[in-house]
């Protein structure tokens, strides 16, 4: 299960911040797929500073940035009936209630305000109550209300 991004470098020592964390999966001694094993964490579970087993120095962790978190043998955490898990969203067309197509979700990006859904063309969905008005996660499809971004 995908755990977050390598970020920038945190010190000499090989620790570095990760993007777009999801808690509970970056422990010590969790393997995490094509990089070793997680040696320490520093930080909270919202802004985790992590050293992994194949970055023993600052240049190291800076070589890694960028690179996908992925927990090898982790479970997704149970989620509330209107939480979705980021790459459930990732790849789901997003159309308004008219039927426009407005893209493709590449990413979902934290907000300080509210996640947000990164389409294709750069285009930043909000996901708030106002503006989704379903997410078909099974048909890789989510219907936005248009008029509230402005797109109707």
């Amino acid at each position: 299960m995908r755990a977050g991004r390598v970020g920038r470098a945190h010190g000499l020592d090989g620790f570095f911040h990760v993007i777009d964390a999801l808690p509970g999966l970056l422990v010590p001694g969790a393997p995490i797929q094509d990089l070793g094993e997680v040696v320490s964490v520093k930080g909270t579970d919202a802004a985790p500073i992590v050293k992994l087993s194949t970055a023993s120095d600052r240049t190291a962790a800076e070589a890694l940035r960028g690179r996908e978190l992925i927990v090898v043998g982790a479970e997704k955490p149970p989620l509330e009936a209107d939480e979705y898990a980021a790459e459930d969203l990732e790849g789901c067309a997003v159309v308004t209630t008219a039927s426009a197509a407005l893209g493709t979700v590449q990413r979902l990006l934290a907000y300080p305000s509210c996640e947000l859904l990164e389409l294709d063309d750069g285009t930043l969905v909000p996901l708030v109550r106002d503006c989704i008005v379903e997410v078909d996660v099974a048909s890789k499809r989510i219907t936005v209300n248009g008029e509230f971004l402005g797109a109707a």
